[in-house]
């Protein structure tokens, strides 16, 4: 298995108990999330676990999707306001607190300067709409600033990881790696290999509980510019890879993302601040390696 950033996802589960691996699998293919994605689950009740999974993961493209015109984050780009559901204001509360954490790495405001990059649009105006503090909340509604517009590309596959996820442990499913843009292993151990686009595979890691997302900026340009934005304008990214190993796949995905604008001392203070992390991998533009312990 890959630790960068892969459009194809997967989603291998079996049941706790051994006998079940004999029982012919579950499987599905189609698109999850902008991406062709598999799920493979072996074990008694398969089948029903498998329409429970994709349900968890429409519902995911239902609120966070760029691609569903008729989505929660959609609506409220289109719109500039919204009457969220429960589950949008809880991945909102999450993004406030890496925001914070990450000194504003962290911004899901920053739609509007990735779509200038992409479209040759105004760079400087679009710039100037980033903001997450512009951002308004009275209980359930949410109103944007002028000109503002929201991604959710660096926490929503890890939301949507962890649903999968806590749905197969709570039905079973006692070994599983769910790979729906970041990693998430019940039971284990998963061998894992830690790959840079630039330098290649550069070694491998053990997982068995817990979650890793991968950033790797120069995995996809916006001309001169990787596909990872700084929000802050400041000197861009810093790492060419940022692997964080954690508690939950939401979590490791938001600060992978904001890592690659952070040095070592900052990425450290705020997986501390945040709690649930447990190990972040830096790759440098040279290709070393430097690993933080938390």
């Amino acid at each position: 298995m890959s630790l960068t950033r892969r459009r194809f996802l997967t989603i291998s589960a079996a049941f706790a108990a051994g006998p079940a691996r004999a029982l012919a699998p579950a499987r599905w293919r189609g698109m999850a999330l902008g991406a062709e994605a598999e799920i493979t689950l072996h074990g008694p009740g398969a089948e029903e676990a498998l329409e429970a999974a994709l349900a968890k993961i429409r519902a995911c493209e239902a609120r966070f999707s760029l691609y569903d015109p008729a989505s929660e984050l959609s609506r409220l780009n289109r719109t500039g306001k919204l009457d969220a559901s429960l589950p949008f204001r809880v991945l909102m509360q999450l993004a406030d607190r890496v925001h914070e954490a990450s000194g504003g790495a962290f911004d899901p405001s920053v739609q509007p300067l990735w779509r200038a990059l992409a479209s040759g649009g105004d760079v400087a105006a679009a710039r100037a709409r980033i903001g997450w503090e512009k951002i308004v909340r009275d209980g359930n509604r949410i109103a944007l600033g002028p000109g503002q517009a929201l991604t959710f590309n660096g926490i929503a596959q890890g939301v949507a990881t962890d649903a999968v996820a806590e749905l197969l442990a709570a039905r079973g499913f006692g070994q599983a790696l769910i790979n729906i843009g970041e990693f998430r292993a019940l039971g284990g151990p998963w061998r894992l290999g830690l790959s840079d686009p630039e330098h290649g595979p550069l070694g491998t890691r053990t997982l068995d509980t817990g979650a890793v997302a991968t950033s790797s900026p120069a995995a996809l340009r916006l001309g001169q510019e990787t596909h990872i934005l700084d929000p802050r304008g400041a000197g861009g990214v810093l790492w060419s890879t940022v692997s964080v190993e954690a508690e939950s796949a939401a979590l490791a995905d938001a600060l992978s993302t904001a890592g690659c604008m952070m040095d070592a001392d900052a990425l450290h203070r705020a997986a501390t601040a945040l709690g649930g992390v447990r190990r972040i991998t830096l790759v440098t533009h040279e290709g070393d390696l430097r690993s933080l312990s938390v």
